[in-house]
């Protein structure tokens, strides 16, 4: 297994995917186990969770950790979240997470921006909704309520075709 670097400067923000192992749909069946996890790692150790979506097999967040190694924190989290998930199901072992995750360094405020649209528009990207506002597990309303989005903001219309086409 080779060593990655990640990059680490405290204040600097940062943009995350998370994996479920082997793409196991879990995470929304377990949303309260998540959130139990998600509360006692990352909010106890003052991190700054900036947008976020959370989707049947995977998560992303856009984060700003402080002064806590990046790293270090998520490992936490995966670790608390897979113990929860392992108990609840009264396993005594099994990956729950891919190894490693993802991240970007967000570089300015364009990118930034560029990111939390590419969160909140996911559930319509996978297909799970056609309009994002519908999808519980983000931090979509949060900005519509502050004023970030127009209500129609990412909404796929359906398809209608009118007349007789042989069918």
């Amino acid at each position: 297994m080779t060593n990655i670097r990640r990059y680490f400067r405290a204040g600097q923000v940062y943009f995350l995917t998370h994996v479920t192992a082997e793409r196991q749909p879990l995470l929304i069946s377990h949303i309260d186990i998540f959130w139990r996890a998600y509360s006692a790692v990352i909010e106890a150790s003052g991190a700054e969770s900036i947008a976020w979506v959370a989707l049947p097999e995977h998560f992303h967040l856009i984060i700003d950790p402080h002064d806590v190694n990046l790293s270090s924190l998520m490992k936490r989290f995966k670790l608390k979240f897979a113990g929860l998930y392992r108990s609840r199901l009264g396993l005594m072992r099994g990956r729950v997470w891919q190894y490693r995750f993802w991240d970007h360094v967000i570089r300015d405020q364009e990118d930034l921006n560029r990111h939390i649209d590419y969160v909140h528009f996911n559930p319509v990207k996978h297909g799970l909704v056609r309009d994002p506002f519908r999808y519980e597990h983000t931090s979509l309303q949060k900005f519509f309520q502050e004023g970030y989005y127009s209500r129609d903001w990412g909404c796929l219309e359906a398809i209608s075709f009118d007349g007789d086409f042989g069918e």
